[in-house]
């Protein structure tokens, strides 16, 4: 299965976006822990890529029998590089999530729209499998040669 939806840069967007997360993972009878943990990627991926991308936004989202993989495209083809987290900051913390609830599997790469083959952007995406979860990675990466051909 994959699906894509256009993300509308407003305010209801990112809470549509989860909806629609919880709304297509819930409905293939996945755990709760797995569709809570997408739901609140998706969440952060939308919020990065209004605050640091540029319309037009995809929502992508992928789903096998192996994993689920969910992208964010957006048209600042600038790849994100997430820095040290300060506590005290309001902002700053998203990739630090996506990176530890995908246990590792996320990354940012160039990427096409979906709907709009014609038109160049990035994809930041995370992975999350569908069986039981995966030992932790060594080292986070910010890309993967595997999300370049599928996201």
């Amino acid at each position: 299965m994959r699906n894509v939806w256009p993300v509308r840069e407003e305010a209801q967007a990112v809470g549509h976006s989860r909806s629609i997360v919880r709304a297509e993972l819930s409905g293939l009878g996945l755990p709760a822990e797995l569709v809570d943990d997408a739901v609140l990627m998706v969440s952060e991926l939308i919020t990065n890529a209004f605050l640091y991308g540029a319309a037009p936004y995809e929502l992508v989202l992928h789903v096998d029998t192996e994993e689920i993989r969910c992208a964010v495209v957006d048209s600042n083809t600038a790849l994100p590089e997430p820095g040290a987290a300060d506590p005290r900051a309001e902002h700053g913390r998203g990739l630090h999530i996506v990176a530890a609830l995908s246990e590792g599997f996320y990354g940012c790469h160039p990427q096409r729209y979906v709907t709009s083959p014609g038109l160049l952007g990035k994809a930041t995406w995370f992975a999350l499998p569908r069986g039981p979860r995966r030992p932790p990675a060594a080292e986070p990466a910010m890309t993967s040669p595997a999300m370049k051909s599928s996201a």
